[in-house]
């Protein structure tokens, strides 16, 4: 399974050297979640259209630096960007993906699935609080479980991430203690004395793989693609759901986008009884004046064409397009804010 993660992503680079070769092609750069998504739209177009993709995955806050910059024609960012900074930069944001974040582990004779847990429980393992996985509090929410008397190692990202962003936006949520002493952001000082950092999500999942007793966060499409073993999490209805892709679009589907200046919102924590409590959005950022208007049609053409034709794309790498009807929405009030003429 690493061999063929290793292809897919050998296999993305290679897209993305393709299409930096030309001068017509789309830049953008930006957040890792989509990366994947955005080079297999960006083959499919190509071979349609001949315009390619020149994607930089650097990250969230590099996605952010190099459209300040201007050296990309749209950054990505998974931590979406507040109105006043919108209207500060003179850009619009708006959502191209969704998917989610879940909570792994590391534990001989428990099986992905098979261990619940709550928000609240969660923030007590990753500040410290909760330090065995015997712990009461672990225990009574998994009756007829083997829960060893085995230290918990934490396991972060060591490197800002939009992931860590969205794992920490929703324990900020669900914890005020973790709200008071820890709050949400691409980088953030973890207090368990036990953590250790992972760069990327290859890196944390690597390192619950190899330390006993670890728990960690990653990517859903890296916990499936790797079959990596998982949480059930306890949703704002009380249920411990399943992370897939129809939770994530039960998450985003109760969501109202437009309720907040620039989409940047958040939809952890959405209620409903089938909702993954982690679930994200990956946002794109353009200039409502760009300096090369002819490279903002082209990367909004893109757009328009991978939300028209790339769902089944986005569902076999396990993220989840949206809804047509947002994307109408989009096109009607944020692209015709962006002078492309």
């Amino acid at each position: 399974m690493r061999n063929a993660l290793i292809k897919s992503l050998v296999g993305v680079a290679a897209l993305a050297t393709a299409f930096g070769a030309s001068a017509a092609d789309i830049t953008g750069a930006g957040a890792t979640f989509p990366f994947p998504i955005y080079s297999k739209w960006a083959e499919a177009y190509k071979k349609e259209t001949g315009t390619g993709l020149n994607y930089q995955s650097i990250g969230s806050s590099g996605g952010v630096r190099q459209i300040r910059a201007k050296t990309v024609t749209f950054g990505a960012t998974d931590s979406p960007l507040k109105a006043e900074e919108l209207a500060k930069d003179g850009m619009v944001q708006f959502p191209a993906i969704i998917g989610g974040t879940v909570p792994i582990f590391n534990l001989d004779g428990i099986k992905p699935g098979q261990l619940k847990i709550t928000g609240e429980v969660l923030a007590d393992m990753f500040m410290g609080y909760i330090v065995n996985w015997n712990d009461s509090a672990i225990a009574k929410l998994n009756p007829g479980v083997k829960l060893p008397d085995q230290a918990i190692t934490v396991i972060h990202r060591a490197d800002g991430s939009g992931t860590t962003f969205n794992f920490t936006d929703y324990l900020t949520t669900v914890s005020k203690r973790w709200a008071d002493n820890v709050g949400k952001g691409n980088a953030v000082k973890w207090p368990a004395a036990s953590s250790v950092g992972g760069k990327g999500n290859e890196g944390v999942a690597a390192n619950v793989a190899r330390v006993k007793g670890a728990v960690g966060y990653v990517e859903y499409a890296y916990v499936k693609k790797n079959n990596l073993p998982y949480m059930l999490l306890q949703n704002k209805s009380g249920k411990f759901a399943n992370p897939d892709a129809e939770a994530f679009a039960a998450a985003a589907a109760g969501a109202d986008w437009f309720s907040v200046p620039g989409m940047g919102l958040s939809i952890v924590n959405q209620p409903g009884a089938e909702t993954w409590p982690i679930s994200t959005a990956s946002f794109i950022l353009m200039y409502k004046q760009p300096a090369d208007k002819a490279a903002a049609a082209e990367a909004l053409k893109f757009f328009d064409w991978s939300f028209k034709n790339g769902k089944k794309m986005a569902l076999d790498l396990d993220y989840v397009p949206l809804p047509d009807a947002l994307t109408n929405q989009i096109r009607a009030k944020v692209w015709n804010e962006i002078a492309v003429k």
